[in-house]
């Protein structure tokens, strides 16, 4: 059987080709590789160039490759972070002509960290619950699309600082099932199979010494299905409002939109009485703020950053002169934002020298310096500006940073 490589892009045949298929993924080359950390995996994995592209090579059988290809393709038309898939990789063959694995190829997440590299040093219980949440938003995103994951867990996810807190990232949809919509008995199942993983993830960690010592791991293993549950109530539960109280609704909506999730639908049902009306919002996706400011700037980033950066915007667009909302004559929402992008947001990122900038992308540098003259101007009383906030994280702040800066990791 010949060699075929089957891409979501006609220029990766191309790079793959490149890759020594006829060697087994384990004995591949240090040329080709890439020295990142990798996390736990059933499967060889190997990070590997192609071109300009850092990539995720996974051997396994040729069926659950193309169905776990499938899969994130899936994921990847409903706008749940995962990692991008770009090919699968079939009839290979070694020097003699015996058969090799196929292969799963996807693309590197820039930014990223399985949870072990994370717990190099003693991970602070704060920082844990943080990525708890992270978790916990993946697995409701997924439910809400119908996604059955079948492994949830800390080695199966990728994190991403996301303006203080992370993004959760899935990274192995082997065990996955899509699904119109998923059971209560599904998800209850998924949630099970989360808290039974966690739980023996941070028990392997305690023994290796790697856990902080007041942590919990079966309360952590716990607390994933408390915020999970708390999510998806918020998310899904029947208000009953009083007739008439429709800003009640709206006050609903902000709340759900705050949280990061769109209203695609929603089902007013007065009473029979009508004195009072039944709202039950169809929650979508989240990435309200994402969507909101990549319309506005073009800045593609996090949910968290994106809320942040939009702050910002809002106040900045207060001080221009022709800012007037409901004036059809004043400068629309766009232009101002695209003006905020040219003469604060870039120029403000420009300013931190790109050899100390590590693995921050542009937006959570710039959460940085804002959280940075928070921090100064609460220490001085008086807002000191951005420009002497850039100045003083640059020499006090990042030089310190980059001692214990983690490395990059690809998956």
């Amino acid at each position: 059987m010949a060699l075929q490589i089957s891409a979501t892009n006609p220029e990766h045949p191309a790079l793959l080709l490149e890759l020594p298929w006829h060697v087994p993924l384990e004995e591949w080359p240090e040329e080709y590789l890439v020295p990142l950390p990798r996390g736990i995996s059933r499967h060889v994995v190997r990070y590997a160039r192609a071109g300009d592209e850092v990539i995720a090579v996974k051997e396994l059988a040729e069926r659950p490759a193309l169905r776990e290809y499938e899969l994130l393709r899936d994921l990847d038309r409903l706008g749940i972070p995962a990692v991008d898939p770009l090919a699968v990789v079939t009839g290979r063959t070694d020097g003699a002509g015996a058969p090799l694995e196929p292969v799963l190829v996807t693309r590197h997440l820039r930014g990223s960290q399985p949870y072990r590299s994370m717990f190099e040093t003693t991970m602070r219980p704060a920082t844990m619950h943080r990525l708890m949440d992270a978790l916990a938003v993946l697995l409701v995103r997924l439910h809400l699309a119908g996604f059955a994951w079948g492994d949830c867990s800390l080695s199966n996810t990728l994190f991403r600082r996301d303006a203080g807190a992370y993004a959760a990232y899935l990274v192995d949809a082997e065990t996955g099932d899509l699904h119109p919509r998923l059971s209560p008995g599904q998800r209850d199942y998924d949630l099970d199979l989360a808290r039974v993983n966690i739980s023996g993830e941070l028990l392997d960690l305690e023994a290796s010494g790697a856990l902080h010592p007041s942590v919990d791991p079966i309360e952590f293993g716990t607390e994933i299905c408390a915020r999970y549950t708390a999510l998806w109530q918020e998310l899904t539960r029947t208000s009953v409002y009083p007739a008439g109280k429709y800003h009640y609704i709206e006050r609903r909506i902000r709340r759900l939109n705050d949280l990061g999730f769109d209203v695609a639908e929603m089902q007013i049902e007065h009473s029979p009485t009508g004195d009072t009306v039944t709202f039950v919002p169809k929650v979508v996706d989240a990435g309200h703020h994402q969507r909101q400011l990549l319309r506005l700037t073009g800045l593609d980033a996090e949910e968290n950053q994106a809320r942040r950066l939009l702050n910002d915007l809002d106040s900045w667009m207060a001080t221009q002169e022709d800012y007037a909302p409901g004036d059809p004559l004043a400068a629309r929402p766009e232009v101002l934002a695209h003006r905020w992008v040219r003469d604060v947001f870039r120029p403000t990122v420009r300013a931190v020298p790109v050899e100390l900038r590590g693995t921050m992308d542009p937006a959570e540098i710039y959460h940085e310096l804002l959280e940075h003259r928070w921090y100064l101007s609460e220490h001085a009383q008086h807002d000191i500006g951005l420009d002497t906030a850039v100045e003083d994280y640059i020499k006090n702040i990042l030089p310190k940073a980059r001692e214990t800066l983690e490395p990059t990791v690809p998956e």
